[in-house]
C-alpha cells in the first residue's frame, strides 16, 4: 500500500511540473526509481514512465471473448487461410476505415457491412479494418490506442481497454477483424480478437515486426516497402515463416526471452509506392515472378497477392481508390490470377478531417487517411461480388 502511495506522490509531482514546463529529472524533491534501488541518475534521462498498464492477463481475464466471438475467430482464420492458399475461390477483401476515432462510429459501420457480409458471403471473406495504432512519417496523431481522446493527453491505459471493447464490439455484428501490429508489445492485449494482421510498408523491412509476425496466430501481410521494393515484403514473408527468439513480454507484463515457431502465412501486399502505383496487370506478374523465386511453392505467398487499393495505388484519394477497386474487379471477372484480395479504405462518410476531440468533429469521418463513403463501399463490394461469380463461370 505504502509503495503505491509513493508512486502516486511521484507521478503527481512529475505532472505538475511538466505542467509548469519543467523538467521533473531536474526539479528537487521528485523521487526517483534510481534513488529507491541505489543507483546513480544517469539512466532514463529523457524518459519519464507515467502511467503503469495492466498486464496482458489482467486485460484479457477483465474483458474475454466470450464463447460465439472466439468460434468467430477462429473460423475466420480458417477461412481467410483457405483464400490465400487458393482452396476457397472467394476474394478476401479487408475493409473499413483507415483507424478507428471513434468507436461509436465503428460500431455503426460494422453493422453496415456485417449485413453486406450475410449477403455476399458465398463471393467474398469479408474482414473489417478495426486499426488502433498509426506509423507517422513525421508526427501526427498514432492512433486510438495511443491518444483515445485525440487531444494529446496519450491515455494508452484508457486507449488500450478502449481498443478491446472495440475489437469485442465489431465480433458481435458477426464480423472478424484486421488491424496493424506497430507497437511490439500491444498485440498481448488484443491479438486474440483479430483474423488478419498487417505489417506496414514502413515497417517491412524491421527485424521487430518479422519476429512479432512469426509469433502471431493469424495470417499476416507485408505490404511493399515505401519506395516500391516487393523484395523487402518477400523477404519479411519469408523471415516470419521461421522459428526466433527475441525480447518480449509475457502474459504478466514481465520482460521475456520469447521463441517463436514460425509464421507459414504470411503473403506479400501491394500498396503502391512515392513512386506510383504497382497494381497493374504487369507488376502483379512481376511480384508473383519474385515471390515464387524465394517462397515455397505451397506458400500462401507463392499462390497470390492482396492489393491494396488505397496509399500509392490511389496517392490516397477516394475517388481513385474506387477506380483502382472497378479495374481490379473487371480483372478478376475476365480470369486474371495471382490477386487473392483487395484492401479498401471505407467509412461512413467519405474523404477525411483534421484530427481533434470528439465533440469537434464530422461523425463517421475519417481523420487519417481519406476513404470512401458508404454508399459507394456498398456498390463496390457487389460489383467485386459480381467479378468473382463471372470469373466462375470462366
Amino acid at each position: 500500500m505504502q509503495e503505491n502511495n509513493d508512486r502516486g506522490q511521484e507521478l503527481r509531482a512529475i505532472r505538475q511540473a511538466l505542467g509548469e514546463g519543467k523538467n521533473p529529472l531536474n526539479v528537487q524533491g521528485i523521487p526517483r526509481w534510481e534513488d529507491q534501488v541505489g543507483i546513480a541518475r544517469i539512466v532514463n534521462r529523457r524518459v519519464m514512465e507515467l502511467d503503469p498498464l495492466p498486464t496482458p492477463a489482467e486485460v484479457l481475464s477483465d474483458l474475454p471473448l466470450d464463447e460465439k466471438a472466439r468460434d468467430l475467430v477462429a473460423t475466420s482464420r480458417d477461412e481467410v487461410r483457405a483464400c490465400l492458399y487458393g482452396q476457397d475461390d472467394r476474394l478476401l477483401v479487408i475493409v473499413g476505415p483507415c483507424s478507428v476515432h471513434d468507436p461509436k462510429a465503428a460500431f455503426d459501420y460494422a453493422r453496415r457491412l456485417a449485413a453486406v457480409k450475410r449477403e455476399l458471403d458465398g463471393e467474398l471473406m469479408i474482414v473489417m479494418r478495426v486499426y488502433f495504432e498509426k506509423p507517422r512519417t513525421t508526427v501526427g496523431w498514432k492512433g486510438l490506442i495511443n491518444d483515445p481522446d485525440v487531444d494529446g493527453s496519450h491515455n494508452i491505459h484508457k486507449g488500450l481497454l478502449l481498443a478491446r471493447k472495440t475489437l469485442i464490439g465489431v465480433l458481435d455484428t458477426g464480423l472478424p477483424a484486421a488491424t496493424e501490429f506497430l507497437e511490439p508489445t500491444s498485440p498481448q492485449f488484443i491479438a486474440d480478437a483479430v483474423t488478419w494482421g498487417a505489417i506496414g510498408a514502413r515497417n517491412t523491412e524491421s527485424q521487430i515486426h518479422r519476429q512479432l509476425a512469426s509469433g502471431l496466430s493469424m495470417p499476416v501481410g507485408f505490404k511493399n516497402a515505401t519506395d516500391g521494393s516487393v523484395k523487402a515484403a518477400i523477404n519479411g514473408c519469408y523471415a516470419a515463416a521461421q522459428q526466433h527468439t527475441f525480447f518480449g513480454i509475457d502474459h504478466e507484463g514481465r520482460a521475456a526471452a520469447v521463441e517463436t515457431l514460425g509464421n507459414p502465412d504470411c503473403h506479400v501486399v501491394l500498396r503502391g509506392s512515392s513512386h506510383g502505383p504497382n497494381y497493374d496487370a504487369q507488376s502483379v506478374a512481376i511480384a508473383m515472378s519474385a515471390v515464387r523465386d524465394e517462397m515455397p511453392q505451397d506458400s500462401a505467398a507463392a499462390h497470390g497477392l492482396v492489393i491494396d487499393a488505397s496509399h500509392g495505388n490511389s496517392g490516397k484519394d477516394e475517388h481513385r481508390q474506387a477506380e483502382v477497386v472497378r479495374d481490379i474487379a473487371a480483372r478478376i471477372a475476365a480470369g486474371e490470377q495471382g490477386i487473392t484480395g483487395i484492401m479498401m479504405e471505407s467509412f461512413i462518410e467519405g474523404g477525411n478531417q483534421p484530427a481533434a476531440p470528439l465533440d469537434q468533429l464530422v461523425y463517421g469521418k475519417s481523420i487519417t487517411d481519406k476513404c470512401i463513403a458508404w454508399p459507394e463501399t456498398e456498390r463496390l463490394l457487389r460489383e467485386l461480388a459480381e467479378a468473382v461469380s463471372a470469373r466462375r463461370w470462366k
